[in-house]
Parts: C-alpha cells; sequence; structure tokens
C-alpha cells in the first residue's frame, strides 16, 4: 500500500515538474481543461485504488444518488493523506499558482494565494475551511456523475486535478470525463476526455477567462462523467482548498 518511502512518493515530483507546463496552460486557457502525460504507474494506480475499501483513510462517503448527484460513490481523505497523494498535491500547486493569478487578473478579481500550499491551507482554515477535500471515487456499471461546479466555501482555488487509476477499454469502458462550457449568448459547447491511467485531467474548478469585445469575461463551465458501461472506474480528485 501506498505510505512512506513508497518510490512513487520520490518520483511523483519529477514528474509533474517535467511536464509541458506552457502547452498545459495555454491548453487550460483555451479549453479549461488539459491533459497531462503520465503521472503515476499502474502499480501505484492499483495501490491508491486500494485504500477505497480502507475506510479509517477517509472522513465520509458520499451516496451519488441519495443526493441526486448521479449514481455511484466517493470518499473523502482525513487529512492523513497518503504519502502520494500528499506529493501530488504538494507538487502540483506552484506549477497551477501562476494560471489561477493571470486567471483572476484578466478577470479583475483578487487573486489571494500565497506561494505556499501550506499557508493557502491556513488561510483556509482561518475562514473556517478545515476539512479535506481530496477525493477518491468509485464507479461501476450505470455509474454517472452529473454536470456541477465543486463550490466548497469562500475560499477557492480555481483549478483542481482529476487521476485515473483504471485502463480505459481493460478495466472498464464507458466513463469519459464531461465538460460543458456556457458561451454567451450561445448554445454550451461540450467536450469528452478518456483519462489514461496514471495520467492527470487538470481543469477549472467553476469557470474560466473568455476573451470578449469588451476585455475578459467569465465563462461558467460544468464537469461530470458519463455512464459507466461496464467494469469498475476509480479515479483521485485533487483539490487545492479545504472544505467548510
Amino acid at each position: 500500500m501506498i505510505d512512506t518511502d513508497h518510490p512513487a512518493a520520490t518520483r511523483v515530483g519529477e514528474r509533474v515538474a517535467a511536464q509541458d507546463w506552457g502547452a498545459l496552460a495555454a491548453e487550460l486557457d483555451e479549453h479549461g481543461h488539459a491533459l497531462t502525460g503520465q503521472l503515476l504507474d499502474p502499480e501505484a494506480c492499483r495501490d491508491i485504488a486500494a485504500l477505497y475499501d480502507d475506510t479509517d483513510r477517509f472522513r465520509s462517503t458520499i451516496d451519488m444518488a441519495r443526493y441526486r448527484f448521479g449514481s455511484g460513490q466517493y470518499r473523502y481523505f482525513t487529512h492523513e493523506l497518503p504519502d502520494v497523494v500528499r506529493e501530488l498535491r504538494k507538487a502540483f500547486y506552484p506549477r497551477l499558482l501562476p494560471v489561477a493569478r493571470d486567471w483572476a487578473a484578466r478577470l479583475g478579481n483578487p487573486a489571494p494565494w500565497p506561494d505556499s500550499l501550506g499557508e493557502w491551507v491556513k488561510m483556509c482554515h482561518a475562514a473556517g475551511q478545515a476539512k479535506s477535500a481530496q477525493i477518491l471515487l468509485r464507479y461501476g456499471p450505470g455509474d454517472w456523475n452529473a454536470l456541477h461546479r465543486d463550490v466548497f466555501g469562500d475560499m477557492l482555488f480555481p483549478l483542481q486535478v482529476v487521476i485515473g487509476l483504471d485502463a480505459p477499454g481493460a478495466d472498464f469502458t464507458g466513463g469519459e470525463f464531461l465538460m460543458t462550457e456556457q458561451r454567451p449568448r450561445a448554445q454550451s459547447r461540450g467536450s469528452a476526455t478518456t483519462l489514461p491511467q496514471g495520467h492527470g485531467l487538470i481543469f477549472t474548478t467553476r469557470d474560466r477567462p473568455v476573451a470578449s469585445k469588451r476585455g475578459w469575461s467569465t465563462g461558467p463551465m460544468r464537469h461530470g462523467v458519463s455512464t459507466v458501461r461496464s467494469g469498475r472506474r476509480h479515479t483521485l480528485g485533487l483539490v487545492f482548498h479545504d472544505a467548510s
């Protein structure tokens, strides 16, 4: 299992740093989401997915059908994160921070995020957002996730990451990651992404800046998951603020 000194934890920072961040930032600007290269090997993916049945690692379990979120289940980790999850979050934050600040500047919004993830988390806790928001999701045949925007409180980081833990076409079919963008005075535009095992998808938590005749405007976006047709699909969700 993934704990102290797991080899994946020592490599993950290097793999995140080795991504083409110029290209990823451009993709985020254009579409509001961007697919990374491989971050975790299959063994590490299987180890993280296997944690789902270790209920002591999680603070709560959400049945999506009960809340009309779709069908399937997800669990919020406690603050005692597995090493690989902690290192992924730590490695992504400084790479995503310039994008977050640039988007805020274009929209004329505050950019409260400090250079350090630890300092930002302390700010979240001081504002009453003190619950871990890191998520492990499990979908089976017929499960899906309704299109939505994530809201955990007023302290919000505008980007998050989902990492595929199973192999599409082998471990499951269906289950594409969906995004829709509400465009001004036009029909919404949608996209579907197949998430390869060990790869991450960076996407906007709520919206992105969109160029308009008057400068920049806010482009609201929603995300979800299409119906899983067979097998089992696990994903890891990395959120860069804590929840209220």
